[in-house]
């Protein structure tokens, strides 16, 4: 199987290579553990690699997405204007607008715009941060789990990417994941944390799940370096 490098400092080697092309890996994690950061840092190794990658802002607005990825020392427009990276939102209306449509509608929109997106420049890498606003309506939870997994099959079928999908953990539960299901369909999961370490806060990568790989389920430290983005420090393997 081909596989795809994130770029994440330390992690390819944890995990047999890096993600196998043309799948679905999640990270998740509670606020504030690094979700946006390894997903652009992963978009960003593509682009410097001749692979482009298009990025769904899905609960932030684009001027202060790419003013936050300045001020953390990564210049995104000479990237964006090169055509390595596209960084797409979704229309201020997007909820209104589909609240009342069937699920197979929903999706099938969602889709096809992305893969337009994609196709435009190429695209090798898609990232969903997060997934969670893009589930509207006032539906049961199994008719939402139902549209989380139809759409992120849709998406491997239809746009072919190697993707990263981010998934906020609600505060003080042990879920992987939002809805519950995200996890089941992805092909590899990363759960990002805080842990006291001997009498300090650590931020810690846990390898829940990497199907097809060589990958130990084991929780490691790592730490968001400036300009640079995660560093796992793999000799710092918690129990």
């Amino acid at each position: 199987m081909e596989l795809v490098e994130t770029g994440i400092e330390g992690l390819d080697k944890l995990v047999g290579g890096g993600f196998i092309k043309g799948r679905t890996y999640l990270v998740a994690g509670e606020t504030g553990t690094g979700k946006t950061i390894f997903a652009l840092n992963y978009l960003l190794h593509g682009a410097s690699k001749g692979e482009p990658g298009v990025y769904l802002l899905v609960d932030e607005e684009y001027e202060s997405f790419v003013e936050g990825a300045r001020r953390f020392g990564w210049d995104l427009q000479p990237i964006i204007q090169n055509g390595m990276l596209s960084v797409v939102t979704l229309l201020p209306d997007f909820v209104e607008r589909v609240r009342s449509k069937p699920v197979e509608t929903i999706v099938d929109s969602i889709v096809e715009s992305l893969r337009e997106e994609v196709e435009r420049i190429g695209a090798e890498r898609l990232v969903i941060d997060p997934i969670a606003p893009l589930v509207v309506g006032e539906e049961s939870l199994v008719k939402m789990r139902e549209y989380v997994r139809s759409l992120l099959v849709s998406i491997e079928r239809k746009i072919r990417t190697t993707t990263l999908v981010t998934s906020e953990i609600p505060t003080g539960t042990a879920q992987l994941s939002r809805f519950g299901v995200e996890e089941f369909l992805a092909t590899g999961v990363l759960v990002l944390g805080l842990r006291s370490v001997g009498g300090r806060f650590a931020r810690t990568m846990w390898i829940r799940k990497m199907r097809w790989s060589p990958a130990e389920p084991a929780m490691y430290e790592f730490e968001i370096v400036p300009g640079k983005g995660i560093v796992v420090k793999t000799e710092k393997r918690l129990a």
